[in-house]
């Protein structure tokens, strides 16, 4: 094998080597780590985590940027409690709620597309106001009176594997196809990749846009309604931070931060990385400050990898 091609390799495929001696490591620590129970408690944790961060990834390779991930899954599992709680079946405030991250979304790709606002400022101004429209619907308390029956959505399992789980691999599964199969999954790298190249080849760069920015929004909604799930209240605080877990995951998962290059299943070993690192650093007794300073460092360390890999292979670079 050739110099270029361990490099190569080294830059693709790197990540899963790192989860590989995390997951190692942690087992020669204790001792309890690497068991069934514990691996199923893994995927359940970062299902939530892991839902969003395939929107994410999306966002990411056009080349943008979605902060309001955390704040729209706060908001949903809030709306979704009050509406329980005001006596509206199941069904129709999930229905309701996964409309309401789908509009924000929209809204989000209305201000890229439409005023021109960076998607780096425009969904740091939608989190902002989104958490504060959180706190006031819910008069900055939790709301418990939801359905007794729609805790099983996190709590629930089938074949011994939790749900939650199974519907963060569902959704991969379907996004992972549509991004290498579709024809849309093809536009959505070319506009990451050269937008203006899209727009003169005939992409509908503007719907491309609004799609994938829906689509964030979707599935931080689904990732706020296991929220409300798991904690059974809604919480104005739900989602606080996970923008930060999320960006981490993806650019882990080797999505380019300039856009048009990653894969889908790579942010999973993303996603898998975050899970295990908490997981493992709790059974280790590792204090909650220092786990937070561990996981900036992985951003920028990722965000470094990810700059240097892309220098190697002749790609775009971020200079400001």
């Amino acid at each position: 094998m050739n110099r270029d091609r361990l490099v190569h390799y080294v830059f693709e495929y790197g990540i899963v080597v790192v989860l590989a001696v995390l997951v190692l490591v942690f087992s020669l620590s204790s001792p309890s780590f690497f068991t069934a129970s514990t691996l199923t408690t893994i995927l359940s944790q970062v299902s939530v985590i892991g839902i969003i961060a395939i929107g994410m990834a999306c966002v990411m390779l056009l080349g943008s940027i979605d902060l309001s991930v955390g704040a729209t899954a706060g908001l949903v599992s809030v709306t979704a409690a009050l509406l329980m709680s005001m006596g509206f079946p199941v069904w129709s405030a999930v229905i309701l709620t996964l409309i309401v991250g789908i509009v924000i979304g929209l809204f989000n790709a209305l201000s890229l597309t439409l005023f021109r606002i960076p998607s780096l400022i425009g969904t740091l101004a939608v989190m902002t106001a989104l958490r504060g429209l959180a706190y006031l619907l819910s008069n900055g308390i939790p709301i418990y009176d939801i359905d007794a029956g729609f805790k099983q959505l996190a709590q629930g399992s089938f074949l011994s594997i939790p749900i939650p789980g199974l519907l963060f691999l569902g959704i991969f599964v379907v996004v992972a196809i549509v991004l290498n199969r579709a024809k849309i999954g093809r536009q959505i790298y070319g506009v990451g990749g050269n937008e203006e190249a899209s727009r003169l080849s005939g992409v509908p760069v503007t719907r491309i846009k609004y799609f994938v920015f829906a689509l964030s929004g979707l599935l931080a909604a689904v990732g706020g309604l296991l929220l409300l799930a798991r904690t059974n209240s809604g919480q104005p605080s739900a989602g606080s931070g996970y923008e930060l877990d999320v960006i981490t995951a993806v650019v882990l998962g080797g999505v380019a931060i300039t856009g048009g290059k990653g894969r889908l299943w790579l942010v999973l070993v993303g996603v898998l990385i975050m899970g295990t690192l908490s997981t493992g650093m709790v059974m280790n007794n590792v204090n909650d400050y220092v786990q937070q300073v561990v996981k900036g460092l992985i951003l920028v360390a990722a965000v470094a990898f990810s700059q240097i890999a892309a220098r190697s292979q002749g790609g775009r670079t971020i200079t400001r």
